[in-house]
């Protein structure tokens, strides 16, 4: 043992009433599982996990390859229970897409092989960590173990549910109210004694059930710790173990489940480890992992009937101690303590029926918020769900209809037009108020809010445009909010916030190193009420798009006794004043940019301009500058983090779906991760179950 994982198998002989024809499997899995036979002399050995309590699993081994065996148990079962068709299916699809669990290789429907249903698949190797502590790792790692798992829930409760085509799984609708019915009934069948409290837990449960009963996600059950493998050697989860109770449902039953454990009664004797969550350093507090989940799954971090999830959860350990218990008294449980669950039934109903009086903080306490320097505020957080749920209803479905546009358009006059869905697009989030988000004033967000809104926005390239948050005309927006005088507001800043023109910014020159913008030599001299531009721009971001109306000029108006940094001036020019010369586009690694209007040169020709156009003031254009560059890095810097995360995304998706050398991409990992026909070094943890407290009762939502 080490760390508190497993690093060999936990197993055993296979006990009396699970016994089964090995000759017989190994007949059918020589016919039906490809490379199993591969090794003909070799022998297959047949051992059973201790953790098994409600189905059967199985260690199998011949010659170098290694397998998992789950099957039904045995005799007479509980209605709708050990459905391990649902296990097999639920894997299959999670596989197929990348999540981390072991690959399903075969189901045997035909119970006459060894006499009940069962299914096979890999094994992962790796670690499994029985206890909840995790003594013997470093705090770091202790709580990167955490965080690791808490992740992976909520990328499960991301999943979509239609595109795993596991419709008709559960019926997600009312699944509250299911199982609260479900779990009391699991209880009355194998009640062995009338429990006060376990009676007043449901009733309680049923008076308070949530309003929003409507959740339909795909949810594992038991989703716990040590239903967990994770990687040799990194805080990594490499496989979800256990999905005897998945279904359709409401995802915070998972996230009460996992959180079941800050709450366990002292008085009962299994796993009386609740002290440790406070007392071990490195465990994070329910708070801190309650607001991880929410921020990976980008809801709002208040999580209403709280309560009531970590009272159901306790309502539902009760009634499946009571059918561990009575599946002992049947003798077909593979633990040798099941006679002890007995006696935890009534201590657990009874903390469950102390948590639905417990009033839980409307919001997760943030811990050591004198750190937390990139917290949004509760309006951004709100900003960014309904950003999110914009980008996936709207957005990320019509990013092929804008590439074919493009695609289409290259080589046709037309090419520095907008599709007319970026058109629909736009009013429909001018509607929903998620418009000039950029823009505090306007907006009420933050820097800080709204660099994470810019982050989303960034993971896919028409996004900002669709938001009127787009480059650059968010900076020369913020330039006329922040300096504009109010004839110049009325005038070029309210068409923009509007979104019924666009601009262009010009500053860098062809002829100078502009990268000092003190270079800079294009000139603007007054003439009387009138100041005279002359000069050439190269990179001028927006100026080919068929909209853009104003440009913001950086010059110098010479002055020999100013400073070097306030001889330069910001002027604004219309497009279509004479003298302005649009001479050509500029590609970027080879690319046009047609979708942002391009990066053109501009000649400036004795362009004439009333002296009410200039900015602020005379010599007062790096002054404008610095506050144009401020935040408008911070928003270039998101986007780009969102445009990263973007493209690492369509990466993992394309390792899931190409095949080389007989194998998806994401299969060809390195074999210390996990066992591709048998172990590779003593020691390595194997695949199996995980313990935990139930054994009578299994998937609780089919049918219902």
């Amino acid at each position: 043992m080490e760390g508190g994982a497993s690093l060999e198998p936990e197993t055993t002989e296979v006990l009396p009433q699970h016994k089964f024809d090995t000759g017989s499997l190994e007949a059918y899995l020589n016919q039906h599982l490809p490379g199993f036979g591969a090794e003909p002399e070799a022998h297959l050995t047949v051992a059973q996990y201790r953790s098994g309590q409600s189905n059967p699993t199985f260690y199998l081994q011949k010659g170098y390859q290694a397998y998992v065996l789950r099957k039904k148990p045995s005799g007479s079962l509980l209605p709708k229970a050990h459905k391990i068709d649902r296990e097999f299916k639920v894997q299959k699809a999670l596989f197929s897409i990348g999540f981390p669990v072991p690959k399903p290789l075969l189901y045997c429907s035909d119970a006459s092989i060894i006499g009940t249903e069962f299914y096979m698949m890999e094994h992962v190797q790796g670690r499994i960590f029985r206890d909840f502590t995790i003594p013997g790792v470093s705090p770091a790692e202790r709580s990167a173990i955490y965080v690791a798992m808490i992740e992976t829930l909520a990328r499960l409760h991301s999943l979509n549910v239609q595109l795993l085509q596991l419709e008709g799984y559960g019926r997600g609708v009312g699944y509250c109210k299911r199982q609260v019915s479900t779990w009391i009934e699991q209880y009355k069948a194998a009640a062995h004694q009338d429990i006060l409290a376990m009676n007043q837990l449901f009733h309680w449960l049923m008076k308070n059930l949530p309003d929003n009963d409507n959740e339909e996600n795909l949810i594992h059950g038991d989703y716990k710790l040590d239903n967990i493998v994770f990687h040799p050697t990194e805080s990594r989860v490499i496989a979800v173990l256990d999905w005897e109770l998945s279904t359709i449902g409401h995802p915070l039953s998972d996230l009460a489940h996992l959180s079941m454990f800050y709450f366990w009664p002292r008085t009962v004797p299994m796993i009386n480890q609740s002290s440790y969550f406070q007392e071990n350093i490195g465990i994070p507090a329910m708070e801190e992992m309650i607001s991880i989940y929410c921020r990976c799954r980008g809801i709002n971090s208040i999580l209403p009937n709280w309560n009531f999830f970590i009272a159901l959860t306790y309502f539902k350990m009760a009634s499946i101690a009571q059918g561990v218990y009575r599946r002992y008294l049947q003798g077909n449980n593979a633990s040798e303590n099941s006679f002890l669950f007995a006696k935890i039934v009534q201590p657990l109903a009874e903390t469950g029926l102390q948590l639905s009086k417990r009033t839980f903080g409307t919001t997760p306490p943030q811990i050591d918020t004198s750190q937390q320097f990139f917290a949004q505020s509760k309006t951004g957080q709100a900003v960014l769900i309904r950003m999110k749920h914009f980008m996936k209803q709207h957005i990320l479905p019509a990013e092929k209809e804008v590439v074919e546009f493009y695609v289409q358009n290259e080589n046709s006059v037309d090419r520095w037009k907008k599709p007319l869905v970026i058109d629909k697009l736009k009013e429909m989030a001018k509607a929903e108020g998620l418009w000039n988000l950029f823009l505090p004033a306007v907006s009420g967000l933050s820097q800080v809010d709204y660099a994470l809104i810019a982050e989303e926005t960034g993971k896919c390239f028409f996004a900002p445009d669709v938001f009127n948050c787009q480059a650059p005309d968010t900076g020369n927006m913020e330039v006329l909010h922040l300096y504009g005088s109010e004839k110049q507001k009325q005038q070029w800043l309210e068409p923009l916030l509007q979104g019924n023109i666009t601009s262009c910014f010009c500053m860098t020159e062809p002829d100078v190193a502009s990268s000092d913008a003190t270079n800079i030599e294009c000139s603007i001299q007054q003439d009387g009420d009138s100041y005279v531009i002359n000069g050439k721009k190269w990179w001028s971001s927006g100026a080919g798009n068929p909209k853009c109306t104003i440009a913001i000029v950086l010059g110098r108006t010479k002055n020999t006794s100013a400073a070097r940094h306030k001889q330069h001036t910001m002027v604004l020019v219309p497009i279509n004043t004479p003298g302005v010369e649009i001479i050509r586009p500029l590609s970027i690694f080879g690319y046009m940019d047609y979708l942002h209007g391009g990066h053109f040169e501009i000649h400036f020709n004795q362009v004439r301009v009333p002296a009410t156009n200039i900015i602020l003031g005379v010599g007062r254009g790096f002054e404008i500058a610095q506050g144009r560059l401020g935040p408008g890095r911070i928003h270039h810097c998101m986007r780009i983090v969102g445009l990263a995360e973007r493209a690492l995304q369509i990466m993992c998706e394309r390792a899931t779906k190409r095949v080389a050398f007989n194998k998806k991409l994401f299969s060809h990992r390195e074999r210390q991760s996990t066992s591709r026909g048998g172990s590779e070094r003593e020691g390595d943890t194997e695949f199996e179950a995980g313990s935990r407290l139930r054994a009578g009762s299994t998937e609780p939502d089919v049918g219902l």
